[in-house]
């Protein structure tokens, strides 16, 4: 498992990505398990096809592919992310866990990027971002590349912040400003948008909120 050199566009984010985790992939996962809840009921809810593809958007440190791997022992495992910090601890996660030989990983801008060039794949079984359209500038251009990536019938989850409306107002805003120093930004139309780009591609969308609004999960299925 290796992953190419990379030039691709979005050169000022990823370098910015690079800089916010060059020390932080150390210990992201040990402090992120506090706040970054639904992960692991986004990965429960792929239910995965036998010998599937699933992508990762935003891979990160490779966290969620090394439990995915767990949950879907068949399934080919595929990660993208704009910093190569990230890209780096990603691919020793998965030595570690024993998953390299079944995980690809690459440098790429999710807002537009070629799985044929990739991974020469035409199209995913399940494709996934946690946590990460928060703090991607272009992430609606995100999403909309994820569904049109998509096998026919295959589903985008996504998990992320959600709007904070059943928790007290002083949380809501301490978590916001907190969030913003670390460029967080939740999108309060998260869901609105999702409905909207999937009946653009003839998919269809569901929701499920966590945690009294703090966390959102969406699910974009593609018709078949």
């Amino acid at each position: 498992m290796q992953h190419r050199p990379w030039s691709g566009q979005g050169v000022d984010h990823a370098s910015l990505m690079d800089r916010v985790y060059r020390h932080q992939r150390h210990f992201y996962d040990a402090t992120r398990k506090y706040y970054l809840l639904g992960r692991d009921t986004m990965i429960a809810g792929l239910v995965a096809p036998q010998d599937g593809s699933i992508l990762e958007i935003g891979c990160g440190t490779g966290r969620n592919l090394v439990k995915t791997a767990r949950l879907y022992p068949h399934a080919n495992l595929f990660g993208i992310d704009i910093s190569a910090e990230m890209l780096d601890t990603a691919q020793r996660a998965a030595q570690r866990a024993g998953i390299e030989n079944r995980t690809w990983l690459e440098r790429a801008d999710a807002a537009q990027f070629d799985p044929h060039q990739l991974f020469q794949k035409s199209g995913f079984d399940r494709i996934f971002i946690s946590y990460a359209v928060s703090m991607i500038p272009q992430w609606q251009s995100v999403i909309r590349e994820s569904i049109r990536h998509l096998a026919p019938g295959g589903e985008l989850h996504i998990v992320d912040f959600g709007d904070q409306a059943r928790l007290p107002g002083w949380f809501r805003k301490a978590l916001f400003t907190w969030l913003r120093w670390y460029h967080v930004t939740p999108h309060e139309e998260l869901f609105t948008v999702c409905k909207d780009l999937a009946a653009e591609q003839g998919a269809s969308a569901n929701q499920q909120i966590l945690h009294r609004g703090f966390v959102w999960i969406a699910v974009i299925r593609a018709g078949e």
